[in-house]
């Protein structure tokens, strides 16, 4: 992951991870044969680690922030990581590259089904309807990604970013109240009918 955010996808190769990680090509070769193979067990290692680290952060917030606000600097904090950058690299690669792009096709999908699994966990009780939440999440994972693609390019100089995490964490917090406070009514469903 280390040589995707450094080098990118086309300058990372077997031997250059091989000499990062200390290990000789053979044994480099031995357990991941190809690019591909490697690439792919990065992956699964990576989104686990960073499940863990969110819920580990999540834990050690003091309790006063362990709601809807604080959950959502820490995701901001994941999309701006050295990690998240590795994926962004993986997903637009994927999008020219044949070979590539079979292992990133569900990519998306899966750090959703993550972020899903996580939000349920963290936040219980939450009054949404059930087919709301996906939509929900996804829209926010949507926006944080073209969030920290701009703010790979500008570190946030303008604050434009900032302001956005604002404004979503104001909206969140009405729509996921924190623990011990009052939920507000859960969103209306489009009548279907009509």
């Amino acid at each position: 992951m280390e040589c995707l955010v450094d080098l990118g996808w086309s300058g990372t190769s077997t031997t250059e991870v091989a000499r990062r990680a200390g290990v000789s090509r053979g044994a480099q070769q031995h357990h991941y044969p190809t690019k591909m193979v490697l690439v792919a067990a990065a992956l699964e290692h990576l989104l686990e680690a960073q499940r863990l680290a969110y819920e580990t952060a999540f834990a050690a917030l003091p309790p006063e922030r362990r709601d809807v606000s604080g959950a959502l600097d820490l995701l901001w904090e994941v999309f701006r990581g050295r990690p998240a950058k590795a994926l962004t690299e993986l997903a637009v690669a994927a999008r020219t590259d044949d070979e590539l792009r079979p292992l990133c096709r569900d990519l998306n999908e899966r750090i959703l089904q993550v972020i899903l699994e996580v939000f349920e966990r963290l936040f219980p009780e939450n009054t949404l309807p059930p087919d709301f939440v996906p939509t929900m999440l996804r829209g926010v994972f949507a926006m944080f990604v073209g969030l920290s693609i701009q703010n790979a390019l500008d570190d946030d100089a303008d604050g434009h970013q900032a302001a956005v995490l604002r404004q979503v964490k104001d909206v969140a917090r009405l729509i996921v109240p924190g623990p011990g406070t009052p939920p507000s009514a859960p969103p209306e469903r489009p009548d279907r009918t009509s």
